[in-house]
């Protein structure tokens, strides 16, 4: 079968994969299906603003969203600015997370990431990738997660663990495939006007139907598109 390329963006830092028509073809049908059955799909962390967003973010690495929200209304009422933030104690926002892991690096890296936000970006939370991946505590997926939600810009696919499973559960990535590449071989399938809201399709799915415990599947969309029924 003839191979296409998805037609890379010029804004794009590197090369997607090469992907059949057919591959893609079948993981909008996929995408279509998850749509449907989650309408409503949408970051499931609390937020007002970009940088509580940003922060809420942060915060989430190795806990559970559920977690994040639970602790982020007092942090955000006691410290409501990225001055604030900026200007804080260490020690006075490790007491409001400390519910969560790495408490402690977590309180480090939203203190210093804040502070560079004022220092150098005026007190706005930036809008590139480049200069998201400057702050303290903001690896891709953070960057991914706060220019989709908050701006609405698609540069890529935030990829946590439910996107990982569900890659390979639905053979949307090749087997093996670390995070980064599973989030090209995603941005290669998938319409890049989409890609935010595809991650939250497959988060949503993965934690409402197609859970790690899983093991045999029978979700209608499971059953059709994937091999969940044998998960791995």
């Amino acid at each position: 079968m003839a191979r296409a390329t998805h037609t890379p963006d010029a804004d794009l830092p590197f090369d997607l994969p090469r992907v059949s028509a057919r591959k893609r073809t079948r993981a909008v049908a996929l995408l279509d299906a998850l749509e449907a059955e989650y309408p409503d799909a949408h970051c499931e962390l609390n937020y007002a603003t970009p940088h509580e967003l940003l922060v809420a973010t942060i915060l989430s690495a190795q806990s559970t969203d559920v977690g994040v929200n639970k602790a982020t209304p007092a942090l955000f009422k006691k410290f409501p600015t990225p001055a604030a933030l900026a200007k804080a104690d260490v020690a006075e926002i490790e007491t409001l997370i400390r519910s969560l892991g790495f408490f402690r690096s977590k309180a480090r890296a939203v203190k210093e990431s804040m502070a560079r936000v004022m220092e150098v970006y005026g007190g706005e939370v930036p809008r590139t990738m480049d200069d998201l991946l400057t702050l303290r505590g903001v690896a891709r997926k953070t960057a991914n997660v706060v220019l989709g939600n908050a701006f609405g810009i698609n540069v890529g696919i935030p990829v946590d663990t439910h996107v990982q499973r569900l890659s390979r559960r639905f053979d949307l990535a090749p087997e093996g495939s670390n995070v980064a590449a599973i989030e090209r071989h995603l941005m290669a399938l998938f319409p890049r006007e989409r890609w935010c809201k595809a991650s939250h399709l497959l988060i949503w799915h993965g934690r409402r139907a197609c859970g790690a415990k899983v093991r045999a599947c029978v979700h209608p969309i499971c059953t059709k598109f994937g091999t969940c029924c044998e998960a791995r």
